[in-house]
Parts: structure tokens; C-alpha cells; sequence
């Protein structure tokens, strides 16, 4: 092996060591950067006058399935506010549970749960959010991974269908919006 080799091969293993002690709070988790947006998504969108809460009563975040985000959710939202309302994260363990939710992020233990939890919320004026990390079911939103980063696709068709309006900010951050029937 050349001295030239030996050089670029040990120069190789610096770096790959060096890389390894990066610390870990560098770059945020994609659950990290995921339990930040979902909060703040309801800050763009419009709900049905019904929906809306009463003035003491807060913008309920729930969370139907594994949640992936625990205290990092929390967190997230303890600081928001969506229209006067504080945000109330809750953990739900079925749609039956769901009165009262204004977001939910739906992630079931199987595609086939989430596919049976968005059923049964399609009639409500929930916003709805999945991950692809959890199966190809999609919710109004729905996160996902492009280009190592954290991404969104938005069905503005579905969010018509249950009464509610997207705002053209949120629409234009998606890396692809499924239109609403005019």
C-alpha cells in the first residue's frame, strides 16, 4: 500500500470517527421537527363556525394511535396559541374518543388501523395528519422524508370535504397540494 493510500485511508477514518461525535442535538430528529409543525398547522386553517371552541375552552391537538413525539409534543404546543386558544395536546386511544379534537395526528399500530381511524374521522371537521413512517394511509397531511428532509403533502380536496379552509401560506410550503374541486 502506497504512503499516498495509507494517508487518504486514515484521513477516511478520522472523518467517519469525527462524524460520530457529533453531538446528537445538532440536527433535530425528524419526530422533532414533525411534533414542531403539528401545532403550529392549526394556526392556517379555518374551521367551521361549529368547531370553533368556546372562548375558555382550548384547541384540542390529539393524538389517535402510538405517539412518536411524547414529551416533545408537549412541548410544542404548550407554547401556541391558535386564534386566543391555548393548545390542549390529548392522547386518544379510538375515534370514539375524537369529540372534541380539532387536529389529530392518526397513526396506527398497522396501515389497516390508520386506514379505520381515518374512516371513521372523515365525517368530522378534523384535520387530519399521518406519516408515511406508519403505512401509505393519508390524512389531510401527511409527512414524509424527501431529500433527508421533513416534508408535507396537503389534500385541500379533503379538507373541503369536511368544512375546512387551508390557508394559501400553508398550501405553498407542501411539496404537493391535491387540489380542491372548484
Amino acid at each position: 500500500m502506497t504512503l499516498a493510500l495509507r494517508l487518504l485511508l486514515l484521513l477516511s477514518l478520522a472523518l467517519v470517527f469525527a462524524a460520530g461525535l457529533t453531538p446528537a442535538h445538532a440536527q433535530p430528529s425528524a419526530e422533532a421537527v414533525k411534533a414542531a409543525f403539528l401545532p403550529r398547522f392549526a394556526r392556517y386553517v379555518v374551521w367551521p363556525r361549529a368547531a370553533v371552541p368556546a372562548a375558555a375552552q382550548p384547541f384540542q391537538l390529539c393524538v389517535l394511535g402510538h405517539d412518536p413525539f411524547g414529551a416533545m409534543l408537549d412541548r410544542a404546543a404548550g407554547g401556541e396559541l391558535v386564534d386566543g386558544h391555548r393548545v390542549q395536546v390529548r392522547r386518544i386511544g379510538s375515534a370514539a374518543q375524537s369529540a372534541g379534537c380539532h387536529l389529530a395526528y392518526v397513526h396506527g399500530a398497522q396501515p389497516q388501523e390508520t386506514a379505520r381511524h381515518l374512516l371513521a374521522l372523515r365525517s368530522r371537521p378534523i384535520l387530519t395528519v399521518t406519516d408515511a413512517g406508519a403505512g401509505p394511509q393519508r390524512g389531510i397531511i401527511h409527512f414524509t422524508i424527501v431529500g433527508g428532509r421533513v416534508r408535507f403533502f396537503i389534500d385541500d380536496a379533503a379538507a373541503a370535504e369536511r368544512g375546512l379552509n387551508i390557508s394559501s401560506r400553508l398550501l405553498a410550503l407542501a411539496a404537493n397540494v391535491r387540489q380542491r374541486r372548484r
